[in-house]
């Protein structure tokens, strides 16, 4: 079905403010109205970051990933940093995702639709609105959309100015990323080109090897046969990030000729954290409005009773492409929250994506002070899920990841075994624990074994 062709129903009693009457959780406290007004204003006038056709492209891959075509691979930091706005950084965070994606393309034998989770991941929910050390209370930090991570009045000061900041760095990732796609950079036929030093430490170096080395082959047969194939010289890349901060999404939310109804072009993929989906709340009412294709967190707390109204709010015309369901439950409770659910939708007919994020629900604190994720339990949740959906006659069509394209050590365990201890070593995030580039590319290579062995 060709969801580009789709005439959308206009969303009853809906304007890009309507939020604004509800609650809206997880929002900064400015203290200046007038300077919020002013910077929202301004935002509204610069150009949009994304563009309503490359929405609606996504939208037609993702209604493909819902039957089976294509497998989605989302994946990238916790939170971006303006500090983090470089060359390096970018092309290595690229890098590791078109890394992933030729691992799985090659093992799953499918189109793979990539995702980055960047261009404007910039916020961050918080537990608490403040924080405390040595009796001094401050308000925490949200990225860099909102305050500084120092811990002074003048950083943790939610600053309006940032907003347009915010855009600017995106605006400079987005360029960079176009650049390297357009020229290039991803060109399948020199996969060898790219960054392969993690394998000199990896068991799973020589499969690796193998793997670039058939798909090169394979390209140079095809093209004898047939000519050079430009397709293979360049992909198609995607961003999204949470839509936190409704100010901002608001003044990034357009009407473009000749589509009805209105598009958030500040990424392609908004998605709603597991905070502030809440069906009254001030998310749910933005998030039905729009036209991007969408995607919700579901955690191990939600019931069938809570997730179907919010997916009749969400998609009550059963839009193919439209809603992803992105389950994040933790290796030790997946296996009792996630088939109630899978059950329920599917009693439904409802018509969803459902994605894996094992990263979320299985954080831990160490001894030394810092937040950690065990690769073991990632990888069990990831292994649980196949078992769970294949059981329940469902599909698991993609996985969304916090990862980075650096040599970090954040999360324990990999093909290195990192340990607590090694956490010291190379520890950068300033929120939540990442995959390093080589933890990346190993679950990578799980999840086609695991995939292609439980699943079809």
């Amino acid at each position: 079905m060709n969801v580009n062709a789709s005439v959308p129903v206009e969303s009853a009693n809906w304007t890009p403010d309507s939020w604004q009457q509800r609650v809206a959780l997880q929002q900064p406290l400015y203290e200046n109205g007038v300077e919020l007004a002013q910077a929202t204003t301004h935002l509204a006038q610069l150009p949009p970051l994304v563009t309503s056709w490359e929405v609606l492209a996504l939208k037609q891959a993702l209604a493909e990933a819902q039957e089976g075509q294509r497998f989605l691979l989302q994946g990238g930091d916790c939170a971006e940093s303006f500090a983090d706005c470089t060359s390096p950084v970018i092309s290595n965070r690229l890098k590791v995702l078109l890394q992933m994606s030729l691992v799985l393309v090659h093992g799953l034998k499918k189109p793979v639709l990539r995702v980055g989770r960047f261009a404007g991941q910039y916020a961050k929910p918080r537990s608490a609105d403040t924080e405390t050390r040595d009796g001094v209370t401050l308000p925490s930090f949200r990225g860099d959309v909102v305050n500084g991570p120092a811990f002074t009045p003048e950083a943790r000061r939610a600053d309006p100015q940032r907003l347009i900041q915010a855009h600017a760095h995106s605006a400079l990732t987005m360029n960079f990323v176009r650049a390297l796609i357009d020229g290039g950079f991803a060109d399948l036929h020199h996969p060898e080109y790219w960054d392969l030093a993690w394998v000199e430490h990896s068991p799973l170096a020589a499969e690796y090897r193998r793997m670039v080395a058939g798909i090169g082959d394979s390209l140079r047969f095809m093209e004898t046969l047939a000519g050079p194939i430009a397709g293979f010289t360049r992909v198609d890349f995607f961003t999204s990030h949470e839509a936190l901060l409704l100010h901002y999404e608001e003044a990034l939310t357009r009407q473009v000729p000749r589509h009805r109804g209105w598009f958030n072009l500040s990424t392609h993929f908004p998605w709603i954290g597991m905070r502030t989906a809440a069906l009254d709340g001030a998310h749910v009412e933005y998030f039905r409005g729009i036209r991007n294709p969408i995607a919700v967190k579901v955690g191990p707390s939600v019931k069938p009773d809570q997730l179907l109204p919010l997916i009749e709010a969400l998609n009550p015309q059963d839009e193919p492409g439209r809603l992803t369901l992105i389950h994040r439950m933790g290796n030790g409770q997946i296996g009792t929250a996630l088939p109630s659910l899978l059950e329920a939708v599917k009693r439904e007919g409802r018509r969803v994506l459902w994605v894996a994020d094992p990263m979320h629900g299985n954080t831990e604190s160490t001894s030394n002070g810092y937040k950690t994720r065990r690769f073991d339990n990632i990888r069990g949740e990831l292994d649980q899920a196949f078992d769970i959906h294949a059981a329940a006659g469902t599909r698991l069509g993609g996985v969304h990841l916090e990862l980075t394209g650096e040599d970090v050590t954040e999360c324990m365990g990999g093909a290195r075994d990192l340990s607590e201890a090694d956490l010291d070593r190379a520890y950068k995030s300033m929120v939540d624990p990442r995959l390093n580039y080589e933890q990346s590319l190993e679950l990578a290579m799980l999840i086609v074994r695991k995939s292609v062995g439980g699943q079809g």
